[in-house]
């Protein structure tokens, strides 16, 4: 068989991704577990289009596998195609979303400066289109999304809240232990999960939930030791007047020593404490266009380390 292979002859998408995963990876285990569908699915989508085509795309045997001359001449021809099927979809993306769309972004802290590469993109992207930024406390991190009263929060992961979704992870890095200036920890220079046992943390109440909070600040430590929470505060500026008056110590993102200097609080790192990773998170139900953009904005970024 030869000449252009037209698009027509794939009809479904997903068939169409399937085949150009499986021509990069040359694996069926990893083209499944790259686009999240099972192995059989993979098989099944490529012997369609084999039999509909009447000639094979890939040898396969017990070891390996590769494209036929057909194969290739496949590939390059959808590979053109899906770009510029991609492009033009990007461009009625675009106007779709016109000047005068506003996205309100939700952020702890000064989290808005380390996301000015995403905020740039997005606007250098869609132009006429902006990100106004609201603040987003720990101690109720879904309520405004819920209400609408912001479009995308930024939240530390996991998120497992059956109606928000959650997409591309937009920053990562370390956490630090928030002491007052004469804290005994002060004079080590760093902090351990281990020591949160010999103090008090934050409570932050009953509007956060707990598997989220323990991703932050666990509720026991490596040894099992339990962390006694108390007192309670709503905001990172509680949080902080609390730790500098010695009734506690916090565990923040690092980020949070990058952009603040408070008087009597010092910011430890945490080298034991795994890494964090904070995500865009929306209502499900409020994936609109402009919600859309920014996601793929920020898949196509890739996540900015702190």
């Amino acid at each position: 068989m030869c000449g252009t292979l037209t698009l027509g002859l794939l009809v479904e998408l997903r068939d169409i991704e399937i085949f150009l995963t499986l021509a990069e990876e040359l694996h069926f285990g990893r083209t499944a577990e790259r686009l999240r569908v099972s192995p059989a699915r993979v098989s099944q989508a490529v012997s369609k289009q084999e039999r509909r085509l009447g000639v094979a795309l890939f040898d396969r045997t017990s070891r390996r596998v590769s494209l036929t001359p057909v194969g290739r001449r496949l590939r390059e021809d959808l590979q053109q195609a899906l770009d510029l099927l991609q492009a033009g979809l990007a461009r009625a993306e675009a106007a779709g979303l016109g000047a005068g769309q506003r996205l309100r972004l939700g952020v702890f802290g000064h989290a808005g400066h380390a996301l000015r590469p995403l905020v740039d993109a997005f606007r250098a992207r869609y132009p006429g289109s902006d990100v106004q930024f609201g603040e987003v406390y720990g101690s109720d991190p879904f309520t405004a999304l819920r209400t609408g009263d912001n479009d995308v929060h930024v939240l530390w992961l996991p998120v497992a809240e059956p109606d928000l979704t959650v997409g591309p992870t937009v920053l990562t890095g370390g956490r630090v232990l928030a002491v007052s200036a004469d804290h005994p920890l002060t004079d080590r220079g760093t902090a351990s999960l281990e020591d949160l046992a010999d103090n008090h943390v934050v409570d932050l109440g009953p509007h956060a939930p707990e598997y989220w909070v323990a991703s932050m600040v666990p509720t026991r430590t490596p040894r099992g030791r339990r962390v006694p929470r108390g007192p309670a505060a709503r905001t990172f500026h509680e949080i902080i007047s609390l730790v500098a008056a010695g009734y506690c110590v916090h565990p923040l993102g690092e980020f949070a020593a990058r952009y603040n200097r408070p008087p009597g609080v010092v910011f430890l790192p945490m080298p034991d404490a795994p890494p964090l990773q904070w995500a865009l998170t929306w209502r499900s139900t409020a994936d609109g266009p402009a919600v859309r953009a920014l996601a793929q904005t920020a898949a196509d970024l890739g996540p900015i380390s702190m």
